[in-house]
């Protein structure tokens, strides 16, 4: 434990890993013997696992699910990577509602057993409900959420009198939670780090990452959850592993969605309203993700659509958490079809019906794009990708899109199949 302890605090120090990413020698994936699967049924999971997976209507695994699966339940610390909408959430929820056994003695709680953390309360409150579905029929698991945003005292309660086997939590409150001994870390039996790229590349949560980490066993399951993986943080997450299996993508190209129509619009700044209320009255859509650049222009565009007719809503960082689920509740249940987005809707949130996404402003990077385009073809389904370009900068994006994921963004043709993204 000391030298896991030392290595930890060494990377908080270590700022010259992260430029020397390019550097990194990529290690071949190590494997070990698993049960390879066509029908979750062959992974000889509980039959209560296997009447919720039934009663949710999922038959057979994805690609990522009948690599990792196997893996995650052999117990083995897991580093996987692979693109947005194929399930990943699934592959640390089953393989930990697998193996968990829970004491039937309640004198013998002493603290959670799981502990998933997420970069944003929205994909926690969505992992919060991928473990409860999953878990339907088998009541005396309980889950439990720990977010910022709201009360501490409250969610202290609700902590002590929950008495949760499974805890998914945003960085920053968990770590308050521990730094204020307010809970008990030490049965913790599984770790999970969703969107782990993310997570760790910010200083913040990372450090607070580190400090939860530590207060937990020696002894635990890993597994760390990504579509996009940079060299140097794959070096970093073995930091927090024993020998990790690694499932990753062996070619970026292979991370975007191939099945998804992706087009561009060149056209000047004032022109892209205009441009989105056409297409908006043009194309059909079960539900659409308008992405921009900030917080202001998210309220302001939201307001605007309202105004002529478009029904939207808008979400960012700067409501309070109460109404941030709401909407996203209201969203994902179907009760809205338009949403005006920040990027803190961009990565990891499964909504199934979006169709369509439009990228008002242009994703900082190519990876940011990845992560929005995810939210539309969730599990192979159709989609459609727009990006309104209006700077050479936006340009340089497209292009280093198409480079480095190998994917053709064409100029938007005057018509588009609707069978080509419905």
């Amino acid at each position: 434990m000391t030298n896991q302890k030392q290595e930890l605090q060494d990377y908080d120090l270590i700022q010259e890993m992260e430029n020397q990413q390019d550097q990194l020698l990529i290690e071949p994936k190590e494997k070990k013997i698993g049960i390879h699967s066509t029908s979750f049924k062959d992974f000889l999971l509980k039959s209560e696992l296997n009447r919720a997976i039934s009663q949710l209507g999922f038959e057979h695994p994805s690609e990522v699910q009948q690599e990792a699966l196997p893996q995650a339940l052999l117990g083995s610390d897991i580093i996987c990577q692979a693109k947005s909408g194929m399930g990943k959430t699934a592959v640390f929820a089953l393989s930990i509602l697998q193996q968990l056994e829970i004491s039937p003695v309640e004198n013998d709680y002493k603290g959670p057993q799981v502990i998933v953390i997420s970069h944003t309360r929205e994909l926690a409150h969505q992992n919060t409900h991928q473990f409860q579905r999953f878990s339907m029929f088998l009541p005396e698991i309980r889950t439990m959420e720990i977010i910022g945003g709201m009360p501490m005292r409250g969610q202290h309660k609700e902590l002590v009198e929950k008495r949760p086997h499974i805890v998914v939590a945003t960085p920053g409150r968990l770590y308050q939670f521990v730094r204020e001994k307010k809970i008990n870390l030490n049965d913790v039996e599984f770790f999970v780090v969703d969107e782990c790229d993310c997570i760790l590349k910010e200083f913040t949560m990372r450090r607070d990452v580190q400090k939860i980490f530590l207060s937990t066993p020696y002894d635990k399951q890993v597994m760390m959850f990504t579509a996009t993986l940079p060299k140097s943080t794959r070096k970093v997450c073995k930091k927090f592993m024993n020998n990790p299996i690694e499932i990753l993508v062996d070619d970026e190209t292979k991370l975007t969605l191939h099945g998804l129509s992706q087009h561009y619009v060149k056209l000047e700044e004032k022109q892209k309203t205009q441009k989105l209320m056409d297409l908006l009255d043009a194309l059909e859509f079960n539900q659409v993700i308008i992405f921009v650049a900030t917080i202001n222009r998210a309220e302001a565009l939201n307001e605007l659509l309202n105004k002529v007719n478009f029904p939207s809503m808008a979400i960012h960082s700067r409501l309070p958490q109460k109404e941030r689920i709401e909407r996203y509740q209201k969203f994902k249940n179907f009760n809205a079809r338009i949403l005006v987005s920040t990027d803190v809707f961009g990565r990891g949130i499964d909504i199934e019906r979006v169709n369509i996404v439009i990228n008002y402003d242009m994703a900082i990077d190519s990876d940011t794009y990845l992560h929005r385009v995810g939210r539309a073809g969730r599990f192979s389904t159709k989609g459609l990708i727009i990006t309104f370009c209006s700077s050479q900068t936006d340009s340089k994006t497209i292009n280093q899109v198409q480079e480095v994921f190998e994917v053709g963004i064409t100029e938007l043709p005057k018509s588009i199949d609707v069978s080509s993204y419905m």
